[in-house]
């Protein structure tokens, strides 16, 4: 396990080996891998209690099982997860750095940059001077920090190609800020810990007591990652098109992002409505239809309170209908009747003169 290999057996400690279960769950790996790797942890570290190098052993955690339940609730309603509005997020970055110590206020500003971009906590951890364009106020994620073999580490985003966000005007005041004091830093790096290095969805949740906050926030089952399923929801509800999301969130399926998109019955009833609109459009009755469902305003009704240009409309249709409908009855009383099949002219017997036909 690359994660833990490079740290002596006396210096894992229950934290560690919580935080590396909560990163793999993050990261996307299986339920039975991570079994797997805690058993073969669990062996290693009671063999080191029996050598007498630790005196506990660390690596029987509990609870990671809770953050798979989690993960399949975001994966049939991600939109529960998100918070309600901007003020509600404010509100969280606030109590956030309140609680932190030395009350650093870098980590309401990663919590505030990635709600509003749908951004991993690692992503905005990635995220440098150089990726954020000012003029069209667009941030290229390019990499996300990851615990890897001696440390954190910078690679590719999850999935393995770049992407473009768009930076709201809320955020741009504080990205001025964060940009100038990136500038004096090595690496660039905008969104830095306390001490200036990377920071993890752990790292946050251990430095501002994410856990306790959220709780008395009454947003007791809120995670860091639920940070990205908060602005995804707001995208969908400002409209953005189901594509364009998808480019945004760099979601590999458009299935993931279908869930983002919240639909009901009156949004399902309009579509039937537009349909049927679509469909009667050529008709000439489809006027009179479209007002008795609600789809064109009331007043397109002919009467007195009729718009004059409908009134018009609907009269110019009238005469031309008419006009059609004399000149068919005029060809149809001019044009010859052709004799039946089965039609046979009777035989004339004496027709000489004034007498009779007899049959």
């Amino acid at each position: 396990m690359p994660s833990l290999g490079h740290i002596p057996p006396p210096m894992i400690t229950t934290g560690v080996v919580d935080r590396a279960a909560r990163n793999w769950i993050a990261e996307g790996v299986g339920r039975s891998s991570v079994k797997n790797s805690l058993a073969v942890l669990v062996r290693v570290m009671e063999q080191a209690l029996r050598d007498g190098l630790v005196d506990r052993n660390p690596a029987r955690i509990t609870g990671w099982q809770r953050e798979y339940r989690l993960a399949e609730d975001e994966l049939d309603d991600p939109r529960s997860l998100a918070l309600p509005d901007w003020e509600t997020l404010q509100h969280l970055a606030t109590a956030l750095v309140a609680r932190s110590a030395l009350r650093y206020a870098g980590w309401g500003d990663i919590v505030e940059f990635a709600g509003a971009t749908a951004a991993r906590i690692g992503e905005v951890s990635g995220c440098r001077a150089a990726d954020i364009d000012t003029r069209s106020w667009l941030w290229t994620v390019r990499r996300q920090t990851t615990p890897g073999p001696g440390g954190l580490t910078d690679k590719g985003t999850k999935g393995k190609r770049a992407r473009v966000v768009p930076l709201i005007e809320e955020i741009r005041p504080m990205l001025v800020r964060r940009l100038a004091s990136a500038k004096e830093r090595p690496d660039g790096r905008v969104f830095v810990g306390p001490r200036g290095g990377r920071v993890t969805t752990a790292i946050l949740r251990d430095a501002t007591h994410w856990d306790e906050v959220v709780t008395q926030l009454g947003h007791e089952k809120l995670r860091r990652h639920d940070l990205r399923h908060t602005g995804l929801t707001w995208m969908a509800d400002a409209g953005i098109p189901l594509h364009q999301l998808r480019l945004i969130a760099g979601h590999g399926s458009l299935t993931t992002t279908q869930r983002y998109l919240h639909s009901n019955r009156n949004t399902v009833t309009a579509a039937g409505g537009l349909l049927s609109a679509h469909l009667n459009a050529e008709r000439p009755d489809a006027r009179l239809r479209a007002v008795s469902v609600g789809l064109v305003p009331s007043w397109s009704q002919v009467g007195h309170s009729a718009h004059p240009s409908m009134i018009e409309e609907r009269s110019n249709d009238d005469r031309h209908h008419s006009e059609c409908d004399r000149r068919y009855r005029r060809w149809k009383r001019r044009r010859p009747v052709a004799p039946s099949r089965n039609h046979r002219p009777l035989p004339t017997v004496g027709t000489t003169g004034f007498e009779p036909a007899t049959p």
